[in-house]
């Protein structure tokens, strides 16, 4: 469980693909404070650490983590959002996410707003989906690569986010230009709501 409040954008090493799936080696700060079998957000995909070498650690994206999400993407000198597991002895400051990425969306525009930024999204989840809780809502919550951002301006298969510059600073959103692919996670609390109405209706 994470709360999508990135701790560090950090570089991956390598990235080596073996059958369907790929291992990714990560350098960052914290990297010394991992072991083995600890749960580390990466852009907002919860991957578990299987190896550690001094100042990085490795992790594995499997086929169907590589369909969901960009990390199949992902080249050595990219930058990545990591977030380490959520102690629950402490405030939330996002909200709740799972790790579990539903989909990714496109960048296909990029506003500057008098300091910050709009960024917005477009995205390709069929009706079904959407009926589910896949979906954003105006001011409700969503993560895009791993950062829990506020909903604006949320249509039907698109919505934009406002980032401030300590988040454009601190993320991969600093790398984000019109056509780059980011991963989405929707809010758990709508799939929910969404669920319960369904069984309602049955």
């Amino acid at each position: 469980m994470f709360s999508g409040i990135v701790e560090e954008a950090a570089r991956v090493v390598s990235v080596d693909r073996k059958d369907a799936n790929i291992d990714i080696t990560v350098e960052c700060t914290f990297a010394d404070e991992l072991h083995i079998d600890q749960s580390v957000s990466h852009n907002g995909v919860c991957l578990t650490v299987v190896d550690l070498r001094e100042g990085t650690y490795r992790v594995t994206a499997i086929r169907e983590t590589l369909e969901r999400s960009n990390l199949g993407l992902l080249r050595p000198g990219d930058l990545v959002n990591l977030e380490r597991s959520m102690l629950m002895n402490g405030r939330l400051d996002g909200h709740i996410v799972q790790g579990h990425v539903d989909t990714t969306a496109r960048c296909t525009a990029i506003e500057d707003a008098d300091g910050s930024r709009y960024f917005k999204f477009e995205y390709d989840v069929p009706a079904e989906m959407a009926a589910k809780g896949y979906m954003t809502v105006e001011k409700g919550s969503v993560t895009v690569n791993g950062v829990s951002l506020t909903v604006c301006d949320s249509e039907r298969s698109s919505f934009r986010v406002a980032i401030i510059p300590f988040t454009l600073e601190h993320t991969n959103f600093k790398t984000i230009e019109v056509g780059t692919v980011v991963n989405l996670e929707f809010d758990i609390i709508g799939k929910y709501l969404a669920r319960l109405a369904e069984l309602k209706e049955d």
